[in-house]
């Protein structure tokens, strides 16, 4: 049950996240470069989440659960 509220909370989180990411890439057009874009992504909190939703997506597929051995 932990693995599965830990996967759609990193989903939601890295959905929320993703779509500032995409939201803030206007700013190239209006004449940022490509370098202050990145920067300007990694000081916003609401885009790091992003990174965090994807980290707590990898531990909530990987994480060594209990063994349930079907015995017939």
């Amino acid at each position: 049950m932990l693995r599965i509220i830990l996967f759609l909370v990193g989903f939601g989180f890295s959905v929320i996240g993703f779509i500032y990411i995409i939201a803030y890439l206007n700013y190239l057009s209006i004449g940022y470069s490509f370098g202050s874009y990145l920067r300007f992504i990694l000081t916003r909190i609401e885009c790091l989440i992003g990174f965090v939703g994807i980290v707590m997506i990898n531990v909530a597929v990987f994480m060594k659960g209990k063994k349930n051995v079907l015995c017939l």
